[in-house]
């Protein structure tokens, strides 16, 4: 956990006159008032650096996002120090471009909403520092969002979702099934052990060389994987989900990587390749290791919904689970929850794709939800941290544990 004082040691500030100038390209005037509720959401949790201008009502004024996958491709993964650098160049131009394509003035700002945790620390830095020098200018509140808690809510910007529902946060730097009782009350029921999904999956398409493959050479590994799989036998390899004894919510999925690399390993061998070359069975690899990881995730995701009705934590009837997150843009992943949604007498909602990656859009969102329920809005932000590690509500996995309910075989036939 960083102070806010020990982040600004490692960023520099914009200076007071900059974000004067920035202020006055709008033709910012601190003495107008408006009725209606707008907040400006920002987010540069990871890699992505975002904005986004949302309403009470849930209208979108306008957005902009700068991607930086490109360029962490090349790396082989993210490298924090490149995603704070590029986070520092290009904060001002996509905030800027939110409220030029909104055409909000700062002045009719409720509130500014920014991604304060959990996240890359040097990447929350900078969008916590950007944020609370134009607060001190515009003179009005801040609203810090925990990230998870953004994911979880933005399907209440599409669809009427009333409380309590059953989310499943599923991404490259996240995993855990969540009951929602409120804004800012959530019920943590499991958590992954270990990585995230979306971490494993990237790590096997990097393992497989996939950025080497003429179709997925602009992809991240998780789109690499869904792609290829399409093309493949997910019963060309024999993978056995994690966790089978457990009768928990928790995931894992080392294991599933270790056992992914060591059937590379073997079918290099048997190929006559060297490490880095494409292997003729990659299509099949990546059908195997999204269709163990869209079992895992549904086994566990089937669990929790039988422990939320049993406890009466959930209606009997009409129950939602919502799926966000990056990894729950998976195609695949969604049809296997949609087969434990159907036997459960659940209705399933997800974010389009675009909503379900990290996006100025969800934090703005968060922000207006906060803003109605009034929790966590900040007129004063002395002391306020960002905090890189940070849990999701109250943690009950061991009482679902404890619980030990057997999950029915459901054919995942998908």
């Amino acid at each position: 956990m960083l102070t806010l004082h020990k982040a600004a040691a490692a960023l520099p500030k914009p200076s007071r006159s900059r974000m004067c100038e920035f202020l006055r390209s709008f033709g910012f005037d601190p003495g107008k008032l408006f009725l209606h509720k707008l907040i400006l959401g920002i987010e540069t949790s990871c890699d992505d650096t975002a904005a986004a201008v949302v309403d009470e009502s849930g209208k979108v004024w306008g957005e902009a996002i700068h991607s930086q996958t490109e360029v962490h491709l090349k790396t082989g993964g993210i490298v924090p120090p490149v995603a704070q650098q590029l986070h520092r160049e290009n904060i001002q131009r996509i905030v800027k471009e939110a409220l030029s394509t909104s055409k909000i003035s700062p002045s009719e700002l409720s509130a500014i909403a920014t991604t304060v945790k959990p996240g890359l620390a040097l990447s929350l830095g900078v969008g916590l520092s950007f944020s609370l020098r134009l607060v001190d200018q515009l003179k009005i509140p801040f609203i810090p969002i925990h990230h998870m808690e953004a994911h979880a809510l933005t399907i209440r910007l599409l669809n009427k979702v009333e409380f309590p529902f059953l989310v499943l946060l599923i991404s490259g730097g996240h995993c855990l099934l969540a009951l929602v009782r409120g804004v800012s009350d959530f019920l943590l029921l499991g958590k992954s052990l270990d990585i995230a999904p979306g971490d494993m999956l990237d790590k096997v398409a990097r393992r497989l060389s996939l950025i080497k493959h003429p179709e997925c050479s602009t992809m991240s590994g998780g789109k690499a994987i869904e792609h290829l799989a399409k093309q493949g036998n997910k019963l060309h390899f024999d993978i056995k989900p994690p966790m089978q004894r457990a009768k928990n919510c928790d995931f894992s999925f080392t294991g599933l990587q270790h056992v992914t690399d060591r059937i590379i390993t073997q079918k290099e061998k048997e190929e006559g390749i060297q490490k880095g070359q494409i292997l003729s069975s990659a299509a099949h690899i990546a059908a195997a290791v999204q269709h163990t990881t869209a079992c895992h995730i549904a086994k566990r995701t089937h669990r929790a919904i039988l422990y939320c009705k049993q406890r009466d934590l959930l209606p009997q009837s009409n129950a939602v689970l919502v799926a966000s997150g990056g990894v729950a843009s998976n195609f695949y992943i969604r049809k296997a929850l949609e087969i434990v949604t159907n036997a459960t007498q659940c209705t399933l909602l997800c974010p389009p794709p675009r909503l379900c990656t990290d996006n100025g859009i969800m934090i703005a969102w968060n922000g207006i939800e906060r803003l109605r329920a009034g929790v966590g809005i900040l007129y004063n932000t002395e002391g306020i941290r960002y905090e890189p590690k940070c849990p999701l509500g109250v943690d009950i996995s061991e009482e679902v544990g404890e619980a030990a309910i057997k999950v029915p075989r459901l054919k995942m036939e998908i």
